[in-house]
């Protein structure tokens, strides 16, 4: 995609990996948890209740996979019961401010994206 507003820029590239890590990092649960573990570390429990809609293995899932990419881990607080915390890490904080530029531009965008779907879909 080709911004022609603008001065010439460095060519944009999105390679695989940088795919799998954006499709992994960004997707809907990713965020819900990311902004829950943004304010204070929480067990297992505590994210289900803070979102209700993601099923006991979607969020396993998506523990799963923002730990194998270090933006969150997996504090043992006892192992009789077992107690288990997640927290963010600082490579995982430093995604609040790219995530927010995106957020502010969904926000900003949306009455001219809105307007856009209902002229496709009227086109259909």
């Amino acid at each position: 995609m080709t911004d022609t507003s603008r001065a010439p820029r460095q060519e944009l590239r999105i390679s695989a990996p940088h795919r799998e890590l954006l499709d992994q990092v960004l997707d809907k649960w990713s965020l819900q948890v990311l902004s829950e573990l943004c304010e204070r570390p929480s067990r297992f429990s505590e994210l289900r209740r803070a979102i209700p809609a993601v099923t006991q293995k979607s969020l396993t899932a998506t523990l799963r996979r923002l730990e194998r990419n270090g933006i969150v881990e997996r504090v043992l607080l006892s192992s009789r019961p077992v107690a288990v915390e997640y927290r963010i890490t600082p490579l995982g904080k430093t995604l609040r401010a790219p995530v927010e530029v995106i957020l502010e531009w969904a926000v900003t965008h949306m009455p001219e994206i809105v307007q856009a779907r209902k002229d496709f879909d009227d086109e259909v």
